[in-house]
């Protein structure tokens, strides 16, 4: 007969001994993630936040001011310019790009067009394109003296509206940004479309529907949480646009200002202007914003899809 001996009194049982040290290698499993989280994403808002409080003065050197730099910021003409002029991009660049993303990933999804493989690889394309790359491709392209607009000038003998006029460089950075974003948000489109079952769509028609309510009853619904991810993504990256209007700056200097959108401005008060205290707290300023935005198109998304 055996005989099972008690615990040791005020030891914890087996059965405790085990789930700690289960709690603890899962600890050591997330470890390496959460150290590269704290120094890579943690750590930089925190020194941010830091520096937003603090202001450098040529007489009397770097001083506490607690909230005195995001009142200015609030009060900020060129800030609020260049939120402005984002807002616009994203107003009329996003719903333009998502609509060309859906519409392929729709074409491709619906197995009438001819060499999808080829079509989805070509779209696809200019996502893998540097974005530096791009601009710069587009900025020649541009050109009236020496790119594609100049030289169809010369040819035809006629003079075609700058691209990079005043009035024209916010919808030629709309272009690029289409242009490089259209393949990647079809891609999303066109993943989630692959998983609907087929056999919703042997239901519809047996039920006599056409492509079209098949589109509106099916399809669209069962890819509405890609879409408000897409729309998130593109709103994150419509408030950071920073490459484009940087790059284009030399070819369009009575155009693009360093205040053009808030990232540069962000770029140009630390890198130019020497004012990192400031500059950390228009960027503190504009994740704030763009957080609240994402949240909100998040929140409104999800609550449409239940």
């Amino acid at each position: 007969m055996t005989v099972i001996s008690p615990p040791a009194a005020g030891g914890p049982p087996p059965a405790a001994r085990r789930r700690d040290r289960r709690g603890l290698a899962g600890w050591g499993f997330i470890a390496p993630f959460m150290t590269v989280f704290a120094l890579v994403f943690l750590a930089p808002i925190a020194y941010s936040l830091y520096l937003s409080l603090y202001r450098t003065r040529l007489i009397g050197g770097t001083a506490f001011v607690g909230l005195d730099n995001y009142r200015q910021a609030l009060h900020d003409d060129q800030f609020w310019a260049s939120l402005g002029r984002v807002s616009l991009f994203l107003c009329v660049q996003v719903p333009v790009m998502l609509g060309i993303a859906l519409l392929v990933a729709l074409a491709l999804d619906s197995g009438r067009l001819y060499g999808k493989d080829f079509f989805r690889i070509a779209i696809f394309l200019p996502y893998a394109v540097p974005a530096v790359v791009a601009t710069l491709m587009w900025g020649f392209l541009y050109g009236t003296r020496f790119g594609l607009v100049g030289d169809i000038d010369d040819a035809l003998g006629v003079s075609l509206p700058d691209p990079l006029s005043p009035h024209l460089v916010l919808a030629s950075i709309g272009n690029i940004v289409t242009w490089e974003f259209v393949g990647y948000n079809m891609l999303i489109f066109y993943s989630a479309l692959r998983v609907v079952p087929h056999s919703l769509y042997e239901a519809a028609e047996i039920d006599g529907a056409g492509q079209f309510r098949v589109i509106t009853a099916i399809k669209m619904p069962a890819i509405r949480g890609a879409l408000v991810i897409a729309t998130i993504f593109s709103i994150i990256g419509s408030f950071q646009l920073f490459n484009e209007p940087s790059i284009l700056q030399p070819l369009a200097r009575n155009a693009i200002t360093t205040d053009y959108t808030p990232n540069y401005y962000t770029y140009s008060l630390s890198f130019s202007g020497q004012q990192h205290n400031y500059s950390a707290t228009v960027a503190i300023v504009m994740g704030l914003i763009t957080m609240v935005i994402a949240y909100v198109v998040q929140t409104r998304g999800m609550r449409k899809g239940a």
